[in-house]
């Protein structure tokens, strides 16, 4: 009987060799396995492990907030789980009885487990909350303003995302895709909760071979491989919604926008097209006013709207696109432009927020209910933007707004971390660092000595998905594993539920965090759920033993193809969506009513912070474009051998046009510096013509490794460089990709890459305390 594990990059199978040693292998059902999750088991992760409890010298010396600037500087005392477990409660019980369960920040980010129970968000949300609750955060870093916005437009983001069109309705209809920002397969290799079937790569190929022309719309070229041939069209990072602007007015001047369907199904044309006319600001939003905006002709961007019109049409955008200056207007423009085409509802037509940015859009599997562990209630009001950690801690009782509401920044005196790394999603991490001393206490549940780490106070170890029991299931993925342990748990690692359950204990929560439960008593109630809500929707799913037994279960026997919006747009009444009106928002009054002069109440183009077009490129002539890597998700398994066989020199690649590398005197492979006025990180030159000139792409996750005594990051981490400034007012998004950087060198003899040496452990045994604890 195969052995199977889930993980965020997809099935593997298991495999053991005569001396039972265990190894992955691709699922055989996957068209497009991706390679990513065959690393897990890389030796090369295995030495980084947390393999016991470990506590900062000068915390456990001197107490809470001793010498936070020496986080991420000094040695770790490996001390005992229940001396860990002491220390940890303690000071949970110090900081809520001394200033509030509203102090307590429960940090986790990271990217949704695969496994639906062993899921470290959901394990230390609900420890929190059964010991009186803890500061959230809301929304994400990879869709901040997405998130925030469309639920006022369209509907919220989760349930647009499993509900786009399926790869065989476009391969089927779709006469034009064109793509604002490209469909990358390389960012799909990855599903929340675990990937099925990869279906880019196969998506893509199946519509060109139908037929579909694809336009390629942003400063990257190689983010959309069909097989066949894609049009480029070169735009200006952070200037789409001005080109979208303009092809709208082209579709409203020549008579081509369906105002039938604008007047059936929409709300607010009228005033966004006072705005679009130039009628509100003397500004006609043309193709000629266009053009030095983007960079885009303005003959080419009048052709292309006459194309759409007259085509089958699917506009497509990628989720970097509203991670920036104003990121919401793209979004809300697309959305528009999608509108007066009139074909949203329509089979191969409408729109699509994001194929590519996960497996999960275009499937055409069921919707599994669960299973779910539920969090209960949090006692604390208070919450932030996620991307907002830095402003929190070096701005407590500051206000900021989020959604139309008013808020004030909590002061945080422990951080409790369970999934993630900060040092890698936030931007500008040089501020981050100063704001990282604010906390008294930073308690971290790891896997792997991370960049956040090695600046915790107290690290816990936590067990990897290799190592627990747990069921692997995703929304409209296709499959539910029953995932059995492929290695033991190194070293005294224990599972996050068991870790929280001592601590719980401690702090008189059992009951409220166990319910009388272990974790397989939770298992079992989380399947029966779940086989209980799919029997109502007619999937029937073995009993527990028998699914554990199976390994697998396979849900394509209740594959549907889908075509979003499609009951919406045969009766707008009878399926009105979740906003005010019912209908589509072009204007949302709503949003009108907050009075937010950085996102008014319909899409309008707004001048970046940093862009091409603007000041500061005498300093800094170059858009830095900071995208997901090909061989890692986010910065997770970095030190595998996959992640870097990537590099060169030990360092992340920097993409530059050749002409830009030519002005500069950049062959390839050099090192360079990349800096601006937030900082500097080191990269290895590759010189490629598949970015624009004046653009330079390097890709996130490389662990944070500055230079103790220059602070150069050394490892080519981009979000030193980025800036930490909200999107808007309005949804206090991460703009990572508004940043202008110059880029200088070769780097005369560069500094050693430490990004994975271990910190310094001093055994238990050998540690000897220096004074009591105050």
């Amino acid at each position: 009987m195969t052995a199977y594990t889930a993980s965020h990059w997809g099935i593997y199978e298991v495999e053991r060799d005569a001396a039972g040693r265990a190894s992955l292998r691709a699922f055989a059902e996957d068209p497009d396995p991706s390679p990513i999750g065959l690393h897990q088991t890389d030796e090369s992760l295995a030495r980084l492990r947390v393999l016991r409890p470990a506590v900062r010298r000068s915390w456990l010396e001197h107490g809470p907030g001793a010498a936070p600037e020496l986080r991420g500087r000094e040695p770790f005392v490996e001390v005992s789980w229940e001396t860990a477990l002491d220390l940890v409660s303690a000071e949970l019980l110090r900081v809520r009885e001394a200033h509030g369960n509203a102090a307590i920040f429960g940090g986790s980010y990271g990217w949704s487990s695969a496994g639906r129970f062993h899921h470290a968000q959901s394990q230390v949300h609900r420890f929190l909350n059964a010991v009186g609750g803890y500061v959230r955060h809301m929304d994400s870093y990879s869709l901040g303003a997405g998130r925030a916005l469309m639920p006022h437009v369209v509907a919220p983001m989760d349930e647009l995302m499993g509900m786009h069109s399926s790869w065989s309705v476009l391969a089927e209809h779709t006469q034009l895709f064109v793509a604002f920002g490209g469909v990358p397969a390389k960012n799909a290799q990855i599903s929340a909760g675990g990937a099925g079937r990869h279906r880019v790569r196969d998506g893509l190929r199946r519509m060109a071979e139908r037929g579909t022309r694809f336009v390629n719309i942003g400063p990257v070229a190689d983010n959309l491989e069909t097989g066949s041939a894609v049009e480029w069209i070169q735009a200006r990072p952070n200037t789409d919604t001005a080109l979208m602007l303009a092809l709208a007015w082209v579709l409203r001047e020549e008579g081509l926008a369906d105002r039938a369907f604008l007047a059936r199904c929409c709300t607010g044309y009228e005033r966004f097209e006072r705005c679009l006319s130039g009628a509100e600001d003397g500004t006609p939003k043309t193709p000629a006013w266009a053009e030095p905006i983007t960079g885009v002709p303005a003959a080419r961007i009048a052709a292309l709207a006459r194309e759409m019109a007259a085509s089958r049409t699917m506009l497509n955008i990628a989720w970097s696109l509203q991670r920036a200056s104003h990121g919401e207007q793209p979004f809300w423009m697309l959305v528009t432009l999608a509108a007066m085409l009139g074909q949203i509802g329509l089979p191969g037509g409408g729109f699509g927020l994001g194929y590519g940015a996960t497996n999960l859009m275009g499937s055409a599997h069921a919707r599994l209910p669960g299973p779910t562990l539920q969090q209960g209630r949090n006692a604390v009001r208070d919450f932030i933007p996620v991307a907002r950690i830095a402003d929190m801690l070096l701005n407590p009782g500051a206000p900021f707004t989020y959604v139309g509401g008013h808020y004030a920044y909590p002061d945080i005196r422990l951080i409790y971390w369970a999934g993630g790394n900060p040092f890698h999603h936030h931007q500008d991490l040089n501020r981050l660092e100063r704001a990282w001393r604010k906390p008294e206490t930073i308690i971290f549940h790891e896997q792997y000595w991370t960049p956040a780490a090695r600046r915790a106070d107290i690290v816990l170890p936590a067990t990897t998905t290799l190592e627990r029991t747990d069921i692997g299931s995703s929304t409209r993925e296709g499959y539910l594993v029953a995932m059995r342990p492929v290695a033991s748990p190194a070293g005294e690692a224990r599972d996050d539920y068991d870790i929280f359950a001592d601590l719980a204990a401690r702090l008189g929560a059992a009951e409220a965090y166990t319910e009388g439960l272990d974790s397989e008593g939770w298992l079992r109630r989380l399947y029966a759920e779940t086989r209980q809500k799919s029997a109502g929707m007619g999937i029937d799913l073995p009993e527990y033993d028998a699914f554990q037994e199976t390994g697998l279960v396979s849900l394509a026997a209740h594959d549907r193809p889908n075509v979003m919006l499609e009951a919406f747009r045969a009766d707008p009444g009878a399926h009105a969506l979740g906003t005010p009106s019912g209908r589509i928002e072009i204007t949302s009054e709503r949003i009108a009513g907050f009075g937010l002069p950085d996102c008014p109440g319909y899409p309008v183009w707004r001048e970046p912070l940093e862009w091409l077009g603007g000041a500061g490129t005498d300093r800094h002539p170059l858009h830095l474009i900071s995208d997901q890597p090909v061989r890692r998700l986010h910065s997770q398994l970095d030190a595998s051998g996959y992640s870097t066989a990537g590099k060169r020199h030990g360092r992340e690649l920097i993409h530059i046009h050749p002409e830009d590398a030519d002005e500069r005197g950049l062959a390839d492979g050099d090192i360079v510096e990349v800096f601006n006025d937030r900082g500097r990180c080191q990269a290895a030159v590759c010189r490629t013509g598949q970015v624009m000139r004046g653009v330079v792409r390097l890709n996130t996750g490389a662990w944070y490794d500055p230079d103790p005594v220059t602070g150069v990051e050394k490892h080519g981490n981009p979000n030193v460089l980025t800036p930490d400034i909200g999107a808007s007012g309005f949804s206090q998004g991460c703009i990572a990709q508004t940043c202008l950087v110059q880029v200088g060198g070769p780097v005369a003899d560069p500094p050693p890459v430490t990004a994975f040496a271990l910190p310094e452990l001093i055994p238990q045994g050998q540690w000897k305390a220096r004074g009591p604890r105050p």
